[in-house]
């Protein structure tokens, strides 16, 4: 995997997907920085809530769930000192769907955790990582 990142101005960065898509990225304003794309940290937050709920809804699908939302709310804490590592993460799962088993959907977060989800082992390194979830069972089918 290759991946390019390029300074624009400033403190402004594009950064470039060997798949061909990009993202701007642009540090705080108290760095230099305008608020013209996310941070860098927040990208790493963003790439392995996007690594697990990917994990998630393709194991509940494969499972032949009837889910038709799954969202990741990530909440993270950072050390005080450098490097400012994240500390603490939390992933809380919303789940919506038609007769979702409750044991399904902790079972695909659970090995998403464990097994799949290279982003949270990787960051699972330096960080505490919880997750915890609720499914919203929709009426009708």
């Amino acid at each position: 995997m290759k991946a390019r990142v390029k300074w624009l101005d400033h403190m402004s960065f594009v950064g470039e997907s060997e798949s061909g898509h990009s993202v701007v990225m642009d540090g705080a304003p108290e760095f230099g920085g305008r608020n013209l794309g996310v941070r860098p940290m927040e990208m790493l937050l963003l790439g392995m809530g996007g690594c697990t709920s990917f994990d998630v809804v393709n194991i509940l699908k494969r499972g032949r769930q009837d889910m038709v939302d799954c969202e990741a709310l990530i909440e993270a804490e950072r050390a005080a000192d450098h490097p400012k590592v994240f500390t603490r993460i939390h992933v809380h799962f919303i789940v919506s769907g038609h007769n979702l088993s409750e044991q399904r959907v902790a079972k695909a977060i659970e090995l998403s955790a464990e097994k799949y989800c290279s982003a949270s082992l990787m960051l699972g390194a330096t960080a505490r990582i919880t997750h915890d979830y609720e499914i919203v069972q929709l009426g009708g089918a």
